[in-house]
């Protein structure tokens, strides 16, 4: 015997001619539709897929990025920690994609590796902004997007606007911290260089973390950060180097050499040096 709930049920979730429907709302259409190959071979569509979820993350991390740093600003941190935890969450996600793409030999890349041409993931421009978001300050990476002037725009605001760790400096110098006017008046386009200033500052805090609880766990988040961020530029180094070898990288990079450049930069080099100094 039927429930009469269940059809009360059925028949009020069963037609969406006048409503909003799960896909209409995710724009799966669109979402779904966007794996667009150029060849025949089985592996492409892992391996768009695999940039496109990469991609998704990075908007993710920009949103939450972009909206812990105007807390910052504010000198607001408890809200802020949260959004960085979902960033962190976001980067462990990126980085375990690339396990998927391992699936993936030389042989099945080969297929269709010359279809696409130039194109590389050094000319994404989500991930140029979040390296200048935190911190990675390097003017000649915008040249790739010059021909896009809604991507090249906020790339150079991020540029010449203080970066996430600047933006922890300067609160933790209006806690009555000692932060060189060197380090919080800098050039911002620049990449920034560590300071014993700033470390001794750091010291204070990590001696002292009841005192200053929340500039503490703010050390302490943005450590994971950085953690998370090397954890996925190494698996993506190993992931190239399994999948081309040591051959030049798409785009025009030196591959595996430039990943392995890349391992060697620090963000936030004091949080790190405090370490070794308490």
């Amino acid at each position: 015997m039927n429930n009469p709930r269940d059809e009360t049920y059925t028949q009020a979730h069963t037609d969406f001619s006048k409503d909003l429907s799960y896909g209409d709302y995710l724009m799966l259409d669109q979402v779904l539709s966007a794996q667009r190959t150029l060849t025949q071979a089985h592996d492409e569509v892992l391996f768009i897929l695999i940039h496109q979820v990469q991609e998704l993350w990075m908007k993710l991390i920009i949103h939450e990025l972009t909206s812990a740093m105007s807390l910052l600003k504010q000198g607001i941190v408890d809200p802020a920690l949260k959004m960085l935890t979902r960033v962190c969450r976001a980067q462990e996600q990126m980085a375990a994609s690339w396990e998927v793409l391992k699936t993936m030999t030389p042989s099945d890349y080969l297929q269709f590796r010359a279809a696409f041409g130039r194109a590389s993931g050094f000319q994404s421009h989500q991930y140029r902004l979040i390296e200048f978001l935190f911190g990675n300050k390097q003017p000649f990476m915008m040249r790739p997007h010059q021909h896009r002037p809604e991507h090249y725009r906020p790339l150079e605001e991020a540029l010449h606007a203080p970066s996430l760790y600047d933006l922890a400096l300067h609160l933790v110098a209006t806690r009555g911290l000692d932060i060189p006017k060197s380090v919080l008046k800098r050039d911002f386009s620049q990449p920034y260089q560590p300071h014993e200033g700033v470390r001794a500052a750091w010291l204070e805090v990590y001696r002292q973390p009841e005192r200053y609880w929340d500039l503490y766990y703010l050390a302490e988040k943005l450590v994971d950060v950085e953690d998370n961020f090397r954890r996925w530029r190494f698996n993506h180094l190993t992931t190239v180097e399994r999948i081309i070898g040591l051959k030049q990288g798409t785009g025009g990079t030196a591959g595996v050499p430039y990943l392995k450049q890349a391992l060697d930069i620090v963000l936030f080099p004091e949080l790190w040096q405090v370490r070794t100094h308490l």
